[in-house]
């Protein structure tokens, strides 16, 4: 798989578990399904955790792209 691109990289992660760092100091947890050229992304399965817990079960959430700090694969 290439990775010459930053979009690349998010296709190479596509439906597998991602963390997604928000500004808010939030995570979420969950099965990248679909993002834009703006990285607004879909998660399945997704889960909130705030200081490392775990707030809440969200099921399919749509982030802001601009939310994001980073995303990194989970598995």
């Amino acid at each position: 798989m290439e990775t010459d691109r930053p979009l690349d990289a998010l296709n190479n992660a596509r439906n597998k578990r991602v963390i997604l760092e928000l500004k808010n100091q939030k995570q979420f947890i969950g099965k990248l399904k679909a993002f834009d050229i703006h990285i607004n992304a879909v998660l399945d399965d997704a889960e909130e955790y705030v200081d490392g817990q775990l707030r809440k079960k969200m099921g399919t959430v749509f982030v802001r792209g601009d939310t994001i700090i980073y995303i990194a694969v989970a598995d």
